[in-house]
């Protein structure tokens, strides 16, 4: 099996925080950012985008499609992970804040099935290729890239760049995204 090269892209600064609205656009900072992010995949011999089907993910991945002549696979494997059932909007916040401190085996099944879903999507990736998700899904690879249950591994800054090779092996991480303290508000 011919090793490929995925490289997740955590989406730019969003206009609206996980407590506020489901699925917020992209704030000027984070369309700035995605520019910025596409300029420097420009180039990495990429054959495929794909991005989560949440808007600030979509349109961080546009300025790259534009820029590589490639259009954008929607995967709903990578989408952002799921308050839990009757979590309302107003408690969304303070249930992520408590579950980024824990495991996924903390979370129960339906999370463990969330990861694991992520993590068999990036596995599969038969060509190399530029997934734009989310902080959450791609700690999920690091997880399973480390062999670390953590929820949070790695506090990725919006629009950092996570490198994981994908081979008969295996998922092997090359290079951490670049960290930032991340608000979740």
């Amino acid at each position: 099996m011919t090793p490929r090269t995925v490289r997740l892209v955590r989406h730019g600064r969003a206009e609206a925080g996980w407590g506020a609205a489901v699925d917020p656009d992209l704030d000027d900072v984070g369309a700035e950012q995605a520019v910025a992010v596409a300029r420097h995949l420009a180039g990495l011999g990429v054959a495929r985008v794909v991005s989560s089907p949440l808007l600030r993910c979509r349109s961080t991945a546009r300025p790259f499609a534009d820029l590589a002549g490639m259009s954008v696979a929607i995967a709903d494997e990578v989408a952002e992970i799921p308050s839990p059932e009757g979590v309302g909007m107003a408690d969304r916040v303070a249930w992520l804040r408590g579950a980024m401190n824990g495991s996924w085996t903390d979370l129960g099944p339906r999370y463990t099935t969330y990861r694991d879903r992520i993590v068999d999507y990036v596995a599969t990736r038969e060509v190399d290729t530029v997934i734009f998700s989310h902080f959450v899904a791609i700690n999920a690879v690091i997880g399973a890239c480390l062999g670390d249950d953590r929820l949070v591994i790695h506090r990725l800054d919006n629009c950092s760049i996570t490198t994981v090779r994908v081979d008969g092996d295996g998922l092997a991480l090359l290079e951490g995204g670049r960290e930032a303290d991340t608000l979740i508000r």
